[in-house]
């Protein structure tokens, strides 16, 4: 097994595919699936697929990003922490974090409430990363020197 990089419980990371340099996100071990806040979301049916618009806030208060846009990987229900149950749409997206560059499935969905813009769950941690608790930005964003595993 390779050596796995410990992160505290927030770290800040990129989303190179999306156009985002830097974004906070929570890293949360108890949640399956990655989740990023977007402002709107428009589908759009391709002859090769679903295509989606949307635009991430980057900040709470105020950072938008370009208008982003990312081929749909499926569409499939979610259950949050509160036990409620919506469909979101998902994609994959490049994220640098801690050095590493690896591809990830995200589901689109308002998180505005949230003090993250973007949760990062554990299938997208696992064998990576660990998280410790007592840890908070452990990391500074840097480019990644691999490409995505």
């Amino acid at each position: 097994m390779t050596d796995v990089i410990t992160l505290g419980w927030r770290e800040r990371l990129a989303l190179p595919s999306l156009g985002i340099p830097v974004l906070k996100a929570k890293l949360d071990t108890g949640a399956r699936s990655s989740s990023l806040h977007v402002e709107w979301l428009e589908a759009d049916e391709r002859d090769d697929g679903t295509w989606l618009r949307f635009q991430v806030r980057t900040t709470r208060r105020g950072g938008i990003s370009e208008p982003c846009e990312a081929r749909a990987t499926g569409r499939r229900t979610v259950t949050d922490s509160g036990g409620h149950s919506t469909e979101r749409w998902f994609i994959q997206a490049d994220i640098e974090l801690a050095g590493q560059r690896f591809i990830a499935e995200v589901n689109l969905t308002d998180r505005r409430h949230m003090l993250f813009p973007l949760l990062l769950g554990r299938t997208a941690l696992h064998g990576r990363f660990q998280v410790d608790p007592s840890l908070s930005y452990s990391q500074t964003p840097r480019r990644a020197s691999r490409e995505p595993t």
